[in-house]
């Protein structure tokens, strides 16, 4: 995204002051490469801390009030475009440099004349990703970082799902907008439907994409991934980190996964969610948070940076470290650690009154297990997947919608089964993780069990919160892939993701389950073959289990209510 992410809520007014600039200074890397970074001053400096920026969207020619207002707290700033793109030297390889190349940079930095060795950096998606990568590497020059939608894991969050499927949208989206050649046409309704996905980045950009070929031949979490992955290596990090995300944002669980296991290693990492997508809008054509859904982010990163590079007392020493948005009651929350312990797991058992998928919930959820066994059915075709509506999707709303988007159209169709609890009698707040645990069988030797929370209004509406997948191949581990057996009935765990919401009197919590999500996902083929290379496609007949000897059920931790035990 580009520099909408940015474009967080400036916290201190611009000066009249002119910044001392230095435009397009050659940087040196390691092995010779030279990046290009522009550098901005205040008028009258000494030796300053720094305010770090790489980014793969173009460093621009100007000082943009963007960043103004860390110039005007006494910073330098530095935005540097990272290898391969626009001035830099070198090779675009967004899987392997960017931690030589942070690293690098900090140092380089450090020894300028008017640095005074201290650095933090700053920016959102790529600009969050390049901060996790410097921090692995614990330069004693890099004092703080403030990643924004960025998550943990290149493997999770930015190429594959935590259910082993292809995060085809976003992948395709973001290729297209930033990697196409000279004059190719795009036309994202087209290029996601390209088989086989192992050319997909052709399609989608008129050339080839050397990190898509590497993620389409290590479609498992392989030594690859684990030898890459920021998740795997946060014990390594000994940086303070405030890190922001969104609800609506592809990048929420990896998010609050890192924070999750920093709190419990450093406990110098404070995190914010509010209800936002990834370019941080608190705005949505279909809903409204209310106004308290905005904050100057500008703000916290001044006082993180003012804290850690210049040793100020400052107000995010006494608050609590983590901050969520709670939808529904549009309030914030704010708590120690992730989940809150005080939150309790809760569990809704699947049962069905007939046929599951009417718009009117015939199946549903119960707090107790059904007495007897039962069984729904559909069919789902890759030719005609069930389609992505809204949710937690990336990354440009004009042609891949985002945010809390009505599901009833989607619940209509014949391969999309739900399953409602009756009306709350009294509000019900979710927060933390979602699991949804399904008996099923299959025709296939491979394909894919979908997942959504949604939250549905006393008018009918069907508001997403959050969605999952899995592909039936990695049902035991996404290291070792292993496909089914047709017919046989497997116990399978979709990770359905994270929310903050207040089901309210009179909603309703829904569950919705299918076969596919796409675009958000790429369709599975069904044949069990290998899935980027695969041009075949075929339909699957599936079967959920439901009762006491196969418990399907959805669990969530929920903020037990007033006077409960």
């Amino acid at each position: 995204m580009r520099a909408s992410l940015l474009t967080l809520g400036c916290a201190a007014a611009l000066s009249a002051a002119t910044a001392v600039e230095l435009l397009s200074v050659p940087v040196p890397m390691r092995d010779g490469a030279r990046l290009s970074a522009n550098v901005f001053l205040p008028p009258e400096h000494t030796r300053l801390p720094t305010i770090l920026i790489r980014t793969p969207y173009g460093k621009g020619g100007d000082l943009v009030p963007n960043y103004q207002a860390f110039v005007d707290r006494g910073y330098a700033v530095v935005v540097e475009d990272v290898r391969g793109r626009y001035e830099s030297e070198g090779v675009f390889e967004q899987l392997h440099k960017e931690p030589e190349d942070g690293d690098d940079t900090l140092n380089w930095i450090a020894r300028q004349p008017w640095s005074n060795g201290k650095v933090g950096m700053t920016g959102g998606s790529y600009l969050g990703i390049v901060q996790w990568k410097a921090a692995l590497r614990n330069n004693p020059h890099l004092k703080a970082i403030f990643p924004v939608v960025s998550g943990d894991d290149d493997y999770r969050d930015r190429y594959y799902s935590p259910g082993g499927a292809i995060k085809l949208g976003h992948r395709m989206e973001w290729m297209a907008e930033n990697l196409k050649a000279p004059g190719y046409r795009l036309d994202f309704n087209q290029f996601v439907w390209h088989l086989p996905l192992r050319t997909a980045d052709l399609a989608a950009t008129g050339q080839i994409s050397q990190a898509y070929q590497e993620a389409m031949s290590h479609p498992a979490f392989d030594s690859f991934w684990q030898a890459i992955s920021t998740k795997e290596h946060l014990d390594q990090i000994r940086v303070p980190v405030f890190a922001v995300g969104g609800w609506y944002d592809n990048y929420v669980q990896g998010d609050l996964d890192a924070y999750a296991t920093l709190r419990q290693k450093t406990g110098l990492n404070h995190i914010l969610i509010g209800p936002w997508p990834h370019n941080m809008s608190y705005k949505f054509a279909d809903a409204d948070f209310g106004p308290d859904s905005s904050v100057p982010v500008r703000g916290l990163q001044l006082q993180w940076f003012d804290q850690w590079l210049k040793g100020k007392d400052t107000r995010l020493a006494s608050q609590p470290p983590v901050r969520v948005f709670l939808m529904g009651a549009n309030k914030w929350r704010d708590e120690r650690e992730w989940p809150p312990p005080e939150a309790r797991r809760r569990v809704l058992y699947f049962d069905s009154n007939g046929h599951a998928n009417t718009l009117s919930g015939d199946g549903s959820l119960r707090s107790r297990m059904a007495y007897r066994e039962e069984q729904d059915h559909y069919t789902y075709d890759p030719r005609d997947p069930s389609p992505t509506r809204g949710g937690a999707v990336c990354c440009n709303p004009r042609v891949f919608p985002w945010g809390p988007l009505d599901q009833r159209g989607v619940e209509a169709r014949e391969d999309v089964l739900v399953y409602s609890t009756r009306r709350l009698r009294q509000d019900l707040e979710v927060i933390g993780p979602v699991k949804v645990v399904l008996h099923v069988a299959t025709s296939a030797r491979d394909t894919d069990f979908t997942a959504k929370l949604v939250d549905v209004f006393p008018d009918g509406r069907a508001r997403i919160l959050t969605d999952g997948i899995l592909r039936l191949r990695y049902r035991h581990s996404l290291e070792k892939p292993e496909l089914a057996r047709p017919g046989d009935v497997y116990e399978v765990t979709i990770d359905a993701g994270e929310t903050g919401n207040v089901f309210l009197r009179g909603h309703r919590l829904r569950v919705e389950i299918s076969s596919s999500n796409f675009p958000k996902y790429d369709r599975n083929p069904n044949t069990g073959g290998s899935i980027p290379d695969e041009t075949r496609l075929r339909t699957a007949n599936q079967t959920l289990f439901h009762g006491p000897e196969h418990p399907s059920r959805v669990e969530f931790l929920a903020i037990p209510p007033p006077g409960s035990d």
